[in-house]
């Protein structure tokens, strides 16, 4: 990449990568990346910490994130060295502050004396104020305009590709890009990892390729329908394919109903898998089918083909930038069904109304099964043809 020498907001930029790439700092060796939120909101942040993590190599890069997000880490390879677990915080970690717990917090993260702090968690409303209290002696960040500062920021402005904004910010810490999408690998060999039965039930997913379905996503509207999902994975099981559907404890109503409507016989697995037997059971898929959500996201990290059910305006923020394996089926619906309020108009401050029905209820389950044979037939995990005569 062609270096440049040039001044961007009192400070040198050295090259160009999603934005400027600005001048490094001198000694660093501990970092620490804010960023709260699901499954998805972590993997949005993984090319900023690949890219850190190559900037300053000898740096400790700490995550303070989530629960679910320690877990992940544990369980793939990734560029963080550890995992401290944010305490209840507004607009952070939602949840009941105890105010003692978060003055012990800042109180241990200030004594690890963190060179550099970066705050990838939204607008920087909430999260600002929070990372400036780590101590650390370099700040950088996103920050609407009612944001508190940090010493350098990119402008948060809602649509943006995410894993290209954590980038962005990565760059203003001095980091040229590695990569523009998350990349993970389990942290073992599948073989190796402990999942027990569940992956023992698959059976051979060289000769019977196992397309892993998820119905779920934390905004109800993201959620294609029950019974597109059961009619897609009927098609899949007619194709001669493994079809098993995921999801968390609170989405195995969901899973179920999705088993009960299909015409085949498909499994659930949702409430069954650990972190780790997630991540098994995805890096033995030839193709993951699901909503813009945490597993998805996850999937395609892992280098899983997918197709996924997009409403528009999320593909813009999270969609997959290739083609090859992924595929991206999107509702162009801007306003809601039952009381057509502009959807588009998203974000903190943006009005919610009511209504949960779906917006991407009318992608069609033919053209995500033409997806699911095309992504399955090129599988290196799937030995001849997908059906017969294809």
């Amino acid at each position: 990449m062609e270096r440049l020498t040039a001044e961007f907001g009192g400070s040198s930029v050295v090259g160009m990568g999603v934005g400027p790439v600005l001048e490094k700092f001198d000694g660093v060796s501990r970092i620490a990346v804010l960023r709260g939120g699901g499954l998805g909101d972590l993997i949005y942040a993984i090319p900023a910490m690949a890219a850190l993590k190559a900037a300053y190599p000898d740096a400790t890069l700490t995550l303070l994130g989530m629960p679910a997000h320690q877990q992940l880490l544990a369980a793939t390879k990734s560029p963080a060295d550890e995992v401290r677990i944010l305490p209840f915080s507004e607009g952070v970690r939602p949840g009941d502050e105890d105010q003692d717990e978060l003055e012990a917090f800042f109180a241990e993260m200030r004594e690890q004396d963190f060179d550099l702090a970066v705050q990838l968690h939204g607008g920087g409303r909430y999260s600002n104020p929070f990372l400036l209290r780590l101590g650390a002696r370099h700040t950088v960040g996103t920050r609407t305009a009612d944001a508190a500062s940090l010493e350098r920021t990119v402008p948060y402005l809602y649509y943006q590709y995410e894993p290209l904004r954590s980038v962005e910010v990565a760059g203003f810490a001095g980091a040229f890009p590695v990569d523009l999408e998350a990349r993970l690998a389990p942290a073992v060999g599948p073989d190796a990892l402990p999942a027990g039965l569940v992956l023992e039930d698959l059976g051979d997913s060289r000769s019977q390729p196992l397309v892993v379905l998820h119905p779920g996503a934390s905004d109800p509207r993201r959620r294609w329908p029950a019974e597109r999902f059961a009619e897609l994975a009927t098609a899949c099981a007619a194709d001669g394919c493994q079809v098993v559907v995921i999801g968390d404890k609170s989405e195995r109503h969901l899973a179920k109903r999705v088993v009960e409507l299909a015409g085949a016989p498909i499994r659930s697995l949702a409430g069954e898998l650990d972190m780790a037997g997630l991540v098994a059971v995805l890096a033995r898929s030839a193709v993951m089918v699901g909503n813009d959500s945490g597993p998805r996201h996850l999937a395609q990290a892992l280098g899983i083909p997918t197709v996924g059910i997009f409403w528009v305006g999320n593909v813009i923020n999270a969609g997959a930038l290739g083609r090859s394996l992924h595929r991206v089926h999107a509702s162009w619906v801007t306003r809601c069904p039952s009381c057509g309020i502009d959807v588009t108009q998203v974000g903190w401050t943006a009005p919610r109304c009511p209504h949960d029905d779906s917006v991407v209820a009318e992608i069609a389950v033919r053209d995500v099964h033409e997806d699911v044979r095309s992504l399955a037939a090129t599988s290196p995990l799937v030995e001849g043809p997908l059906v017969e005569g294809a």
